[in-house]
């Protein structure tokens, strides 16, 4: 249908727009009728937390994804865990037998020194794509505005496609106060100072997800979204929402 009038999307192989879902072991058969219907408003899909050490038929998933153009990784707590283990040689073995081509660098539970991070950078970003993220899973650890801003900034120099900034699978950390609640002032900074088509905002609930997109537009990047949710996504993204409706001017 094309007779209304709607914000315009990003289409095809997006860059920026993005709809990252999480992937918490979907069995193939079913993940085969959600790509099979809504494989093209989905972009990246995260294995989440170590879940893809132990997902059965996972070379298969991940052909799976890449029949439908959606791009495949596996989230920063198996990095992490193999980084703790002294395992990444493995991992980056793990991940080029099963065609991935894109790797999240994070420090989500350890505390992993920036500097050492962008140091891993440089030598994987000649072999995949990087994704790194930024923030802790621990709530009651609080990162400077300013920090994060440098954070952000310097890994994109360093080669890093996008960055994420950690709100975990519930919305309680990182960007979000404990209850939920977005850090405004955090993310209004990030908004004003950095360039948000290289931003991927984990918004892992309808109002999360309403609130960046009234506030940076239907084509800010947004992670951490269950697969079962994403057509609500896109039509919030169009304006079709009761919360989104002014949104075609």
């Amino acid at each position: 249908m094309n007779f209304l009038t709607l914000p315009e999307r990003t289409t095809g192989n997006r860059t920026y727009g993005l709809t990252s879902v999480i992937d918490f072991g979907t069995p193939i058969g079913e993940l085969k009728n959600i790509l099979s219907d809504y494989g093209d408003i989905i972009d990246i899909a995260k294995i989440g937390i170590g879940s893809a050490y132990v997902t059965p038929n996972l070379k298969e998933k991940v052909e799976l994804y890449k029949e439908y153009g959606v791009k495949t990784y596996c989230g920063g707590t198996l990095f992490e865990k193999c980084y703790y283990q002294k395992k990444l040689p493995e991992y980056l073995n793990f991940l080029s037998g099963l065609g991935m081509e894109w790797l999240e660098v994070s420090n989500g539970t350890l505390d992993i020194p920036l500097q050492e991070r962008l140091h891993l950078i440089s030598q994987i970003k000649n072999d995949f794509h990087v994704i790194a993220e930024v923030g802790s899973k621990d709530a009651n650890n609080e990162m400077p505005i300013t920090d994060w801003k440098t954070e952000i900034q310097m890994l994109l120099d360093a080669g890093c496609e996008y960055v994420i900034t950690e709100g975990r699978d519930s919305g309680t950390s990182g960007i979000y106060e404990k209850c939920g609640a977005v850090k405004a002032n955090l993310v209004q900074e990030l908004f004003r100072d950095l360039d948000t088509r290289k931003i991927i905002f984990e918004a892992p609930s309808a109002k999360h997800q309403m609130y960046f997109i009234k506030e940076i537009g239907p084509n800010v990047n947004l992670g951490n979204v269950k697969l079962n949710d994403v057509l609500v996504l896109e039509s919030q993204r169009c304006g079709l929402r009761s919360e989104t409706f002014f949104l075609e001017a």
